[in-house]
């Protein structure tokens, strides 16, 4: 987590094109409204230099996080407010943090480092803490106190909104890189001092030319050639001139080795080398030569000469010749073995003692717990691992054996920061992880405008205010003179002119603009999307322009005066006005019926009947459909009854209408007698077939049987008598049926009255047989009766004992009921006491396979 890894978040610029003439579309996100302050910090700056440098794109980018709210403090990753108190890294990363923040992580990280180095024996009064961004390291003692501006000139610099904040607001005036000897000419500022814009003179890397450039632009290449001499002291660099050394001379040449004897084809910076021969020229003692490689020089001396002793080094030989063999001293050779406690135990002997000591000696194991007799040159190592955490507090050591010095531990964080996004990839540590190192770019779409934030704070962030055009071109008619927008995200802004675009009728379309529009640009993806509200819009953008909305006056199909109505002029399709169409039919009698229809389309056929009134007059319709021409004779045969109603006589229509009232009277005459009934008497009329009423029915002269009331006497009168007879007893003849006209008439006599009383004793004795027949009925229902009651009071007498068993019934269920509840509680609740003994068991055999030692 030692270096800075920058992360963009913007999707690619396209090409695409706008419709667009206004900058305040609701797809463009408004950025935070702070002032700008980059305009009055780079002034001064430019105004000596002329130009900007590359190094205030740092400085930028922290005024655009700070002007857009969108500075953030890496530890805590809250925003920071203007009136926050700050510090800033003034080493590599000048990030800004929290002054309570850095004290808290500053305080931490010293105390770890302390107790670290107080766990392995190191001094623990060296503490030292590191940035949380670039993990530069500082003394404890620079712990930040108090709250300074960018520059440091002042302390707690108050919140002025004219100026940038936790600024000073004066000129920076820190000491430049490379310290020229110039300061910092910009306004109290975030991030590093740019380069001097002083002019100064100075010369080229090689030296050859010199010139005025600027004091943090002064070193520079004349793009000639170098021509300095190389190490060689023959050569000159070819090079262009160039920074730094000058690159080794590859001059090809043709060299010999330090000893002479082997010629080669070098480069020159290689010209010094030597051969794989042996020297092997004759010492100075004349009986040996020399050992060595390839070289310069003397040989120099034999080295068995002067002084020697024996191969033990206890016994010294003077005077003796080189080329004597030295004789051992035969004493213990007592030179000290690899172990560096035992001595060699072999007499005086040439070469190497042996390499391993074999002492039997009583050793411990490193950590201590076990001892044992092995040899010297073996080490001591049990099989006990090591319980200790380490340094990291979390895992446990696992070493076999070890001394106590338990290494720092192996294993990776992986802890999730505080970004949300990326896993800790130190390894296992104490403490709070190291912030996040990622920095996020957020910029606008264009890429113009652009700044970093901590990763996990670029969820809340909203792109940058671009000042710079959209270069996205409108496709509608009116491109040429719509205003332009700036950048932005998403879509353009739709057109906002008339479209002004003339319809083939001659009308213009009054709405918006619709015609086409660019592809929108991605939409900024970082911050959560809110739901757009549907505005209803009366056009939708690249669409055809509506037809034509204008309102005329139109006639109906039919033509009919006064049918006009006001419609669109775009609906083309003609209207009926509902009204009957009026037009004479073919058949020159008739007017069509149909609604309203288009003249063109003919009118419908008359297939009505004709109703032309027939001559002579004739009740009967013509059968032909209607025609022009007149109407054929009637031929329809017709009834016609007599006047007496006997018989039907059939006529031709026409034959019966010709004929005169008088003839058609004579022509229905059966010629018969009449066969109407009188209206007073059921005679019927004596007179022949005749029109009208029959004359006088009172004078009906037929025969009539009159009787008494009983029938037994009986006469033969006149109807007229019989009429007059009902007349003078207050009686309508005309009430009297057929079958009892005439009887009553008569009074009855003697014989008439012994008969009626013989009819009367017979219907006594018929009456009296009826009620002796209904009292055996009366006392047979009393019976049913009386057995009825006495069956009911045998059924009550019954269902009491019945009642009494249920009662016992009862009872007995419901003590059934109460013991098996009293059975279910009781081993309910043992059932629960071994339940929870049984979890109980299983939890502390649980915690002593978690915890052996406990």
């Amino acid at each position: 987590m030692t270096s800075t890894t920058v992360v963009s978040h913007r999707p690619p610029p396209t090409s695409h094109l706008s419709d667009s003439d206004s900058d305040d579309s609701d797809t463009i996100v408004k950025p935070l409204q702070h002032t700008d302050f980059s305009n009055s910090i780079f002034q001064s700056y430019i105004q000596i230099s002329g130009l900007e440098s590359p190094d205030l794109t740092k400085i930028r980018s922290f005024l655009i996080s700070s002007r857009s709210g969108a500075l953030s403090c890496l530890i805590c990753l809250e925003r920071i407010r203007p009136t926050d108190p700050t510090w800033s890294c003034s080493s590599r990363c000048f990030a800004v943090f929290h002054l309570l923040c850095i004290q808290s992580w500053a305080r931490q990280s010293s105390d770890l480092s302390s107790l670290r180095a107080a766990a392995r024996g190191a001094d623990d009064r060296v503490s030292n803490w590191n940035c949380p961004k670039c993990r530069i390291e500082f003394p404890k003692t620079l712990i930040p106190k108090s709250y300074t501006c960018f520059c440091g000139k002042v302390e707690n610099p108050p919140h002025d909104p004219w100026i940038l904040p936790h600024s000073c607001g004066e000129v920076c005036d820190r000491s430049l890189k490379y310290d020229c000897g110039h300061r910092c000419l910009l306004l109290c500022h975030p991030g590093p001092c740019p380069a001097c814009p002083k002019l100064v003179k100075a010369r080229c890397f090689c030296g050859g030319v010199e010139d005025v450039k600027r004091c943090g632009f002064k070193e520079f290449s004349c793009n000639k050639i170098c021509s300095r001499l190389l190490d060689c002291k023959v050569h000159c660099c070819v090079e262009i001139c160039h920074d730094g050394e000058c690159p080794p001379c590859r001059v090809r040449g043709v060299y010999k080795c330090c000893c002479g004897k082997v010629v080669r084809e070098k480069d020159c910076c290689e010209r010094d080398f030597r051969c794989e021969i042996a020297c092997e020229k004759l010492l100075g003692c004349g009986k040996h030569v020399c050992d060595k490689g390839c070289h310069e020089g003397e040989c120099g001396d034999c080295p068995l000469q002067g002084k020697r002793t024996c191969p033990c080094g206890k016994q010294v030989y003077e005077g003796m010749a080189c080329d004597v063999v030295v004789p051992s001293c035969g004493g213990t050779c007592d030179k000290k073995l690899q172990c560096g406690i035992h001595r060699c135990p072999e007499r005086c002997h040439r070469g190497l003692c042996v390499e391993t000591c074999r002492i039997v000696v009583m050793k411990s194991c490193k950590c201590g717990s076990l001892k044992k007799q092995v040899p010297c040159y073996q080490d001591v190592v049990c099989e006990r691992k090591c319980q200790r955490v380490r340094d990291c507090g979390r895992h446990a050591c696992k070493r076999r054996c070890c001394d106590g010095d338990c290494p720092p531990c192996s294993e990776i964080c992986d802890k999730k920061l505080r970004c949300k996004n990326h896993k800790c990839p130190s390894p296992c540590h104490r403490g709070a992880c190291a912030p996040c190192p990622v920095m996020v770019t957020i910029s606008c779409f264009c890429g113009e405008t652009h700044f970093e934030v901590p990763c996990g704070t670029e969820k809340e962030q909203k792109p940058p205010k671009c000042s710079k055009r959209c270069n996205v071109t409108p496709l509608c008619r009116h491109k040429s003179i719509t205003k332009p927008h700036k950048c932005h995200y998403g879509a353009c802004p739709p057109c906002r002119l008339v479209c002004d675009e003339e319809y083939p009728c001659g009308h213009k379309c009054k709405l918006r603009c619709h015609g086409p529009i660019p592809p929108p640009n991605p939409e900024f993806t970082l911050r959560p999307k809110k739901k757009k509200q549907n505005l209803h819009n009366d056009s939708t953008p690249g669409s055809a322009c509506p037809p034509c909305p204008e309102l005329v006056w139109r006639p109906c199909v039919g033509e009919h005066i006064g049918a006009e109505r006001m419609m669109v002029c775009s609906n083309k399709s003609r209207f009926s006005c509902d009204n009957y169409c009026g037009n004479l039919l073919p058949c020159g009698n008739h007017f069509c019926t149909k609604t309203c229809h288009d003249l063109k389309i003919q009118c419908e056929e008359c297939n009505l009947p004709c109703q032309r009134e027939r001559k002579p007059l004739c009740p009967h319709s013509c059968p032909l459909p209607c025609h022009q021409e007149e109407c054929p004779p009637c031929k329809v045969l017709i009834k016609r009854a007599c006047h007496c109603g006997a018989m039907v006589h059939v006529f031709e229509c026409l034959y019966y209408n010709t004929l005169s009232e008088k003839e058609q009277i004579a022509v229905r005459s059966c010629g018969g007698p009449c066969h109407r009934k009188l209206p007073n008497c059921t005679h019927l009329c004596p007179e022949t077939c005749h029109v009208g009423q029959c004359p006088s029915p009172e004078k009906c002269s037929k025969k009539v049987v009159t009787r008494c009331k009983c029938q037994t006497v009986k006469k033969d009168w006149l109807c007229h008598q019989v009429q007059a007879a009902y007349h003078s007893s207050g009686r309508d003849p005309k009430d009297i049926t057929k079958n009892q006209f005439g009887i009553g008439l008569l009074s009855c006599n003697s014989d008439c009255k012994s008969k009626i009383k013989a009819d009367e004793s017979e219907l006594h004795l018929r009456k009296s047989i009826v009620p002796e027949k209904k009292e055996p009925d009366v006392e047979n229902h009393v019976r049913k009766r009386k057995r009825r009651k006495e069956k009911v009071q045998h059924d009550h007498q019954v269902s009491t004992f019945q009642k009494m068993t249920g009662i016992v019934r009862k009872l007995m269920v419901f003590v059934m009921i109460l013991l098996s509840l009293i059975a279910m509680a009781y081993f309910g609740y043992k059932g629960l006491l071994w339940v929870n003994d049984w979890m109980n068991e299983i939890e502390s055999q649980r915690q002593r396979k978690r915890y052996p030692r406990i």
